[in-house]
């Protein structure tokens, strides 16, 4: 089997086994969220031998070039010495401009960066705390109109880092975000092009960047925002979406809840299942699909069978990490 050096130590690697996956089992900290190859938070360099392909997918040309691979897709067929480089060569630092806690169970955090950073609404960054930790969010602020990062966390029982920013976090208060990443975000290609947003709990922040974005660009199409939550309490922006939904006459936004029963303006429903029932023809569509993992599956395969094309279905999947 191949051998893993790290700061002078060799490891033996298991059958299929990851890099983050033989460091961490051998007690070494890497910094990582998603585990999925998505996030870059575990990105490690090669000092002797070639990072597979797959480790390298989705990293900059120069990146890729110098050696950069993500540890948690990286599985070694021969023998490789990597090295973990500091952290702040990705991060810019940011100060927490506000942070607003809606119904105990969403948090709206606005960071103010040390530098401008370009990135479309949409988008996620990795947001990582003094203590080293890392987790994903997306962005839900417009560079246009907003002069700071906006997310949306969600409380996570147990969740390391979501119970910390809504216990500790304070405005003033220093922490780091990456570069942005991620595909989820409008293009004004195709201004007619009707558009179908659909997601579960704080699956609304990069959903509603992208539906402030396509109104900015001019979007003439039809816009429908259905936002879902199993109670009340993870509904929230309401009113500032239904104020957006009268200012402009092209976009539709329909709240559910699939664990309470109908209330005033609030169907009850699933959102994915309310979404395809008042729309049962996708073709020619482009669907943005976020939230839960189970959710963004199924509405991904349902979109493709009401005619929407795989290239016009941008789906994000919040995976939950402790």
């Amino acid at each position: 089997m191949p051998s893993l050096t790290f700061e002078a130590r060799s490891y033996a690697l298991r059958d299929n086994e990851s890099v983050l996956e033989c460091l961490t089992r051998h007690g070494v900290t890497v910094p990582h969220s998603c585990k999925s190859g998505i996030c870059q938070s575990c990105m490690m360099r090669s000092v002797q031998g070639a990072p597979p392909a797959e480790a390298q997918k989705g990293l900059k040309e120069a990146q890729q070039a110098e050696g950069y691979f993500l540890s948690c897709s990286c599985v070694p067929q021969l023998d490789m010495e990597v090295t973990l480089d500091a952290p702040e060569l990705f991060l810019v630092p940011v100060t927490v401009q506000s942070l607003v806690r809606w119904n105990g169970k969403v948090a709206r955090l606005r960071l103010q960066p040390s530098q401008s950073l370009d990135y479309r609404p949409g988008q996620f960054v990795n947001l990582r705390r003094p203590d080293g930790l890392i987790r994903s969010y997306s962005l839900a602020s417009v560079p246009q109109h907003d002069n700071y990062l906006e997310l949306h966390v969600q409380r996570s029982s147990g969740g390391q880092m979501s119970e910390w920013i809504h216990d500790q976090l304070n405005a003033g208060d220093s922490l780091h975000v990456s570069t942005p990443h991620g595909e989820c975000y409008y293009r004004p290609d195709a201004l007619e092009q009707p558009l179908l947003l659909v997601g579960t709990g704080t699956g609304l922040a990069p959903l509603y960047g992208v539906i402030r974005d396509a109104l900015r660009s001019g979007h003439r199409g039809p816009i429908w925002l259905f936002h879902g939550s199993r109670t009340g309490t993870g509904l929230y922006l309401v009113d500032e979406l239904r104020a957006l939904a009268g200012a402009h006459k092209n976009f539709r936004y329909v709240p559910c809840l699939s664990g309470e029963p109908e209330l005033d303006g609030i169907i009850s429903a699933r959102a994915d299942a309310a979404a395809m029932q008042q729309h049962s023809n996708l073709k020619g569509w482009r669907v943005f699909l976020c939230g839960h993992p189970d959710m963004v599956k199924t509405a991904k395969r349902n979109a493709f069978l009401a005619g929407a094309a795989l290239r016009d279905i941008q789906a994000d999947a919040f995976v939950s990490t402790h």
